[in-house]
Parts: C-alpha cells; structure tokens; sequence
C-alpha cells in the first residue's frame, strides 16, 4: 500500500504550531515522539528536535500517570494515546473500512490524521475513510469562546435571549463547514428571516383562510400568475442544487428568502389590480416554504402552513384552534363587504370596501 502521512493536513508536518493547536491549548502536556511538551512552550531547541527519528512520529502509547488506567505491555504499564483509542473503536465497531467521518475542523491535524496513519498501517491499505466532513468552528463577537476571555455563553443562556427557532436560524444561514460567528450581526439576521417567514405565512394563512364566494373551483391564470409560478419553479431547482453541493444551506435559505419577497410583490400587485391572488399557487408556495423548514428542523412535522402559534411552538393546535372560528367568521365578513362594494362600484360601501383591502 502507498502510505503517507498527513493526507488531511500535508502541510503541518512538522509545524510545532499546528501541533499545539491541533492537541488543544487546554492540555497540560502533549507528547511528540518521546518529548514531553508543556502546552505553549514552542520554543524547544534544535537538539532536542534532533532527538526524534522522524518528524512525523507520534505516540501510540503513554506511560500511566499516578490514578490512570494502566495495561501491561512490553514498554512497562501504560495506557494508548489519544489517538490509537479512536481509531480502535471505530475500526472494533465499523471495521476496516469507514465511509463517513465526522469531527470539528480542528481535530483533520494532528488527531485525525494520526487515526489514518494507525488504521491503514494495521490493516495493510491506503484508505481506511471514504469521506471525512469537519464541522466549522463556533466564535463568540469573533474570538474563540472561552471563559478566561469572558465570552463563553451555554445553550440554555442563548436560549434565555432568542428562541430556539432563532438559533437554528442562525446556524442554517452558515455553511456546516465554516465558522460560525455568534453575534449581535448573526442573530439579527436570524430574526430579519424568521420575521420575514412569519408574515409571509400569516398573510397566506389570510388569503387561504376563507375562499370567497366570487372564487371558482378552476381560475384562469393571467400573467402574473404565470411570471410567479415561473419564478416558483425556478427557485426549487436552486434549492435542490444548493442542498446537492454540501448540504448548502445557506444559499437554500437565500433562495426561498427571494422567493417570498416575489410572492409578497405578487399579492400587492394583485391588489393595486383589484383582483385576488390565485390562491392554488399562494398554498403551493406556503406549503413547499412550510415542508423545507420541517425538513430543516425550524418547523415541527405537526404543523400545517407556517410556523405553529403556541408559545412553545411545540405544536400548531392550541392557540390557532381556539382562534380559527372567529378568524374564518371576520373572512367571511370581509369577502361579503367586497363583494358588496364592487357591486356598487362608489359610494359607502365602496369605500369600507378599499378600507377593508388595506387592513387585511
């Protein structure tokens, strides 16, 4: 088999640097090769380094410290390195062929390609992961979070000041394998969405609500209908691309972003028309939008159109229920005044009629 070192991180062999990072600055000691190097000190000297056989060795085994676990082995008792453990358990669970790998961008060097030097050297071939996916970095106001900095917040602390809807928000706007900035900036868009979501499903709710008696069970389509529903088509081909390259889902949310924005455009241009929007492609959009989201996890599968009304939004009964036969009855009520007015065409009712169009 052609084995070589590093296939993730080339580049670091050697770098005593990516070395420290890549160990963790919060461990006591790193071990390289026999040298017992204290976190931080990277200032070791040229005879020292010479002391290694090779700068790509790294410890298979540890000599046990005072209340660690200890092993026989022909080095004394010890206990196996970082390294070795992972690799051991995935190879007893998974065998000697994985397909997907998972773990933080900072474990590719040294931990993970250590695991891959361990696992192909024992089983004798020169790909032991198909595919590895590294997960970006989360940062707080853009600097590692950590305590000593006085930046480090808990999920139930985050949760205190958005809602959860929110934080997926957050998360869904970023690519899975870039850093993530949590923010004032971050968490402003989070909400700039999740605001722009909601009044889109409560005006399509409005408009899906009631079908006034003037609606027909078939409706001729007019160019706006056709200019949206091409734009509707359009976008779904961009969000099935964007979810094919890498789980984009960022550039989904974009699209289904612009999507909406044409939609409201639509049902305004519908009314300076004095006309109703075509309610068949509105629930098509509410319901493709709603399913999305589901998928993404923003909306529970228990929900109908839209984000549920409960406080919890662990489900949509509960307050939409309770609300749904008063709503349904002012509908109505605004359909028949409509109807009404543009019967009269002037006086009163046409009036209460264009005032009715502005409210709803």
């Amino acid at each position: 088999p052609n084995h070589s070192y590093a296939k993730l991180v080339p580049e670091a062999v050697g770098n005593l640097d990516a070395l420290v990072e890549g160990e963790g600055g919060s461990i006591r000691r790193i071990y390289w090769e026999g040298l017992e190097l204290f976190s931080g000190e990277l200032s070791v000297s040229n005879e020292r380094l010479k002391e290694k056989r090779n700068e790509k060795d790294f410890a298979l085994w540890k000599a046990s410290k005072p209340g660690e676990p200890e092993w026989d082995s022909p080095w004394g008792k010890g206990r196996p390195g970082w390294h070795i453990e992972c690799s051991v358990m995935s190879c007893d669970i998974l065998g000697s062929k994985i397909d997907v790998h998972t773990g933080g961008v900072d474990l590719k060097f040294p931990h993970h390609d250590n695991e891959i030097a361990q696992a192909e050297a024992h089983y004798k071939h020169d790909q032991w992961v198909n595919y590895f996916l590294h997960s970006g970095h989360l940062t707080i106001e853009g600097c590692k979070m950590s305590k000593s900095l006085k930046n480090f917040i808990t999920i139930k602390e985050a949760l205190g000041r958005y809602t959860s809807r929110q934080l997926r928000f957050a998360f869904l706007l970023h690519a899975w394998n870039a850093t993530l900035d949590y923010g004032t900036n971050t968490m402003q868009e989070a909400e700039q969405i999740e605001k722009l979501f909601n009044e889109f499903f409560l005006t399509a709710k409005n408009l899906l609500r009631y079908q006034g008696a003037e609606n027909e069970a078939f409706v001729k389509w007019g160019s706006l209908d056709k200019d949206l529903n091409a734009k509707f088509l359009s976008k779904k081909s961009l969000v099935h691309e964007a979810l094919c390259d890498s789980i984009d889902t960022a550039s989904a949310l974009n699209e289904m972003r612009d999507l909406v924005k044409e939609t409201n455009i639509y049902i305004g241009s519908c009314r300076q028309a004095s006309r109703d929007p075509n309610q068949s492609l509105i629930k098509s959009i509410a319901n493709y939008a709603t399913n999305l989201l589901k998928i993404f996890g923003v909306i529970p599968d228990d929900s109908t159109i839209g984000f549920p009304l409960s406080a919890t939004g662990s489900t949509s009964a509960g307050m939409e229920a309770v609300a749904e036969p008063f709503v349904t009855a002012l509908a109505r009520f605004r359909d028949d005044v409509r109807i009404v007015a543009r019967k009269e065409k002037g006086g009163s009712m046409s009036k209460l009629g264009a005032w009715i169009d502005v409210v709803s």
